[in-house]
């Protein structure tokens, strides 16, 4: 192996040890958690290898590096996540490779996403991001919609054609009640997915979690886990 892919499969490992450790500390089996491996800013070729090293899920966050990488990649048996805040303008292309958007929070974006999903033939899955930092009305910081917003948008998605209702995504805010206390926030997610499976029982997904607080999430009963740096190492800077 190059040393690169060397690295990679070290800090998989360390990352496996810390999921299955979080999953046996909780009384999970370790095959309810998956693993997404975030690799933005990385290339194409880091891609690959983590491809070869086994990983299945892979997420971006910005359309202008993703959609390339998933085309040089369009070879390997991977679900491409999307994660970022979407401007409807970079729908067509997302819906192109995106298996799953993870940050779908307005109406607007419901109806881009589901007319190019029909146009394109495709069906994709589509998480509500939920603000934890928002008020009764607002968006959050980091996009995604406040907790009172999620049921009139998930029945827009649930009803949208080329769209899949697949549950809930959060990022751990950093302002607000659950500002620092990030299994508090999972926690609350995981309610909010109780509340939100009654009324469609599919949508069982919840994803939660980073490097830094994977373990929180794995423990509030986060089903994905949202991992770059832990495997990847630290970013280069864009610029």
């Amino acid at each position: 192996m190059t040393d690169r892919k060397d690295e990679l499969a070290a800090n998989l490992a360390k990352v496996e040890d810390r999921i299955a450790a979080a999953c046996a500390a909780a009384g999970r089996a370790r095959e309810e958690v998956t693993l997404i491996v975030v690799t933005k800013t990385y290339p194409a070729s880091d891609v690959r290898m983590l491809s070869e090293l086994g990983v299945r899920h892979v997420a971006e966050n910005r359309d202008q590096d993703a959609a390339p990488k998933a085309a040089e990649c369009s070879d390997l048996p991977l679900a491409w996540h999307f994660v970022g805040q979407l401007q409807t303008n970079k729908v067509r292309s997302v819906v192109g490779y995106a298996d799953l958007v993870q940050s779908v929070d307005r109406s607007k974006l419901v109806t881009a996403l589901s007319k190019e999903a029909v146009r394109q033939e495709r069906e994709v899955g589509c998480l509500i991001q939920v603000a934890l930092d928002a008020g009764a009305s607002e968006r959050g910081e980091r996009g995604g919609v406040a907790p009172g917003g999620i049921e009139e948008l998930a029945d827009l998605v649930a009803k949208a054609p080329g769209l899949r209702l697949d549950g809930l995504m959060t990022v751990a805010p950093l302002s607000g009640e659950y500002a620092g206390r990030q299994q508090a926030a999972f926690e609350r997610l995981m309610d909010l997915s109780t509340d939100l499976r009654r009324a469609h029982p599919a949508a069982n997904m919840v994803s939660a979690g980073m490097s830094a607080d994977l373990e929180e999430a794995v423990a509030a009963g986060a089903t994905h886990v949202r991992v770059g740096t832990a495997v990847l190492g630290v970013r280069p800077r864009l610029g």
